[in-house]
Parts: C-alpha cells; sequence; structure tokens
C-alpha cells in the first residue's frame, strides 16, 4: 500500500498545482470549460485526501467494537470518492455546460487557457505515468481489466482512472476550446464541459461499482477456494472440506471460515490438534489470511 500513497501523493500534489489556476484563467476568459476543469481538479484533489485519510484509518488495530479492525474504512472511503466524482465532479461539469449552451458567452482571448491547459496536461501527464507504474507492479502479468476487477485495493488503480479521465478532459477542452475561438461558436466551449462531465460520470460508475463490491463482502477467487480446500484436506484428519466462507477485511486482510468433515474416530483432542494443524498450513501459504475459522461438521 506504500506504492499506491505515492501515486496519490503525485496526484494530489498535482491537482493542487493546477486547481486554482484553472479557476483564474476560467474567469477571465469566460470559459465553461475551463470552470469545469477547475471543478475537476478541486474535487480529484479532495478525493486523494479522503483516500489517503481511508488509508490511514484502515491501519487503525482491531478493538472490542471491530474484532476483525477496520480494513473496510478503506472501501467506504473510495465509494465516497466514487460519489464525490459522480456528483461535484460530473453533474456539476455537465449543468456547467448547459448553461454556456443555453446562454453561450464569446470567449475572450484564451492565451492564458492555453497555457493553463498545457502545464496542466504535463502535471497530470507526469501522475498518471507514475500512477501507472505503481499499478503495473500489481497486475503480475494479467490484463488490464481482469486487474482491476480482481483487485481487492481500490486505492490501486482510483487514480489511474483519475488521471486518465484528467488527460483526457484536458485534450477535449483544448481541441474543442481552440474550435471555439477559432470560429467563434461559443457553444462548443458549453459542449466540451459536458463531455467532460460524461467522463467522469463513467468513471465514478466503474469505481462505484468495484467499491461496492468490496464493501459488501467481496471473498477470495475460486481458484484460491479450490488450493485452500485441497490444502485442508491433505491432513489425515479429515475426509474433505464441505464449505468455505471468505471475505476481504483489507486489500490485505483474509477471514476465512472452513466448514470441515472430519474422520469418525477422532476425539476431541484429536480434532482440535487438526484444527491447529490445518489454521497454520493456510496461514504459512495463504499470509494474506490473518483469520482462520474451523468449524468441524
Amino acid at each position: 500500500m506504500a506504492n499506491n500513497r505515492k501515486s496519490i501523493y503525485s496526484a494530489l500534489a498535482a491537482n493542487l498545482l493546477i486547481a486554482v489556476t484553472k479557476f483564474i484563467a476560467g474567469a477571465f476568459t469566460n470559459s465553461s470549460s475551463m470552470i469545469s476543469e477547475g471543478i475537476h481538479s478541486t474535487v480529484d484533489s479532495t478525493n486523494q485526501l479522503l483516500l489517503l485519510y481511508g488509508i490511514k484509518r484502515s491501519k487503525k488495530a482491531p478493538d472490542e467494537s471491530h474484532p476483525f479492525g477496520y480494513g473496510k474504512e478503506l472501501y467506504f472511503w473510495s465509494f465516497i470518492v466514487s460519489i464525490l466524482i459522480f456528483g461535484l465532479g460530473g453533474a456539476l461539469s455537465i449543468y456547467q455546460g448547459i448553461l454556456h449552451i443555453i446562454e453561450p458567452e464569446v470567449m475572450k482571448n484564451p492565451f492564458w487557457n492555453y497555457i493553463v491547459l498545457v502545464l496542466s496536461l504535463i502535471f497530470e501527464g507526469t501522475s498518471l505515468l507514475i500512477s501507472l507504474k505503481e499499478f503495473n507492479k500489481t497486475r503480475n502479468g494479467a490484463g488490464w481489466w481482469d486487474s482491476i476487477i480482481k483487485s481487492k485495493d481500490p486505492s490501486s488503480f482510483l487514480v489511474v482512472f483519475e488521471d486518465g479521465a484528467a488527460v483526457a478532459g484536458l485534450i477535449i477542452v483544448m481541441i474543442l476550446m481552440s474550435i471555439s475561438y477559432s470560429f467563434q461558436i461559443p457553444e462548443l466551449d458549453g459542449i466540451a464541459s459536458i463531455l467532460v462531465g460524461l467522463i467522469l460520470v463513467f468513471v465514478s460508475l466503474i469505481l462505484a461499482r468495484e467499491s461496492r463490491s468490496l464493501l459488501m463482502g467481496e471473498g477470495i477467487s475460486p481458484d484460491t477456494r479450490e488450493k485452500i480446500a485441497k490444502l485442508a484436506e491433505q491432513d489425515t484428519a479429515v475426509l474433505r472440506t464441505k464449505n468455505i466462507l471468505s471475505t476481504y477485511q483489507s486489500p490485505e486482510e483474509i477471514v476465512l471460515m472452513l466448514i470441515i468433515d472430519f474422520q469418525d474416530h477422532l476425539d476431541t483432542e484429536e480434532i482440535t490438534m487438526a484444527v491447529q494443524r490445518i489454521r497454520e498450513n493456510i496461514k504459512k501459504e495463504f499470509p494474506l489470511v490473518r483469520f482462520v475459522i474451523i468449524q468441524p461438521d
């Protein structure tokens, strides 16, 4: 998770550097799309702060009220981030664009807009490259979409999506703003704002889907369940593994419950010793499994 913090910090620095300049440039040039970009950067900055807060909260030690720890705090704050991207980022940008289409304003000299957009593209592009590099370290050769679906750490791919949406939005704004000013079509500036908003809405829906799945108690993969079942059945005291229940408490912590059918001739002490052996073997083979509950059937 330290690598994820690196990409989050880089994204936060980039967004803080450019958010204010976008608002100033947008105000001086009457550019709706630049105001939308300023909103975008402000929302992104808030999101990164919330992610860092979620990571910090998820590391809190277990207590009486939360015996399995606070790992799901990260999933909760990731879900909040997806809502903010949708509401404050996407919806406001679309609203701003619609207003600018209904009542278009001729853009003043967009020179400073171009300067801000180019600088923003450099900062956002650098942040995107850093986040892509860190995300690639977690892929282990898997495809992009498969890595996102299988990932249990939303902070690993959330920054990639945010930075990717930011770069795409900047390119759209630069193109349409240039056409709008050159051909005196002020409505295009509003259309650019709407397109930026639609990109953010799309990103927010993907992030909400993944964060919700983890928050609701996503379990281990079928392949991992099969490996754990075979590992348990290697013990001579076990007849078969009847069922395996699991949930991710955090990206680095799994709660596991096994319902096992033991040999009929075993007494209580022998079953207790077998449970201890199985638990130790699972934890040794799967370091992310922190809690193993074994129920004899």
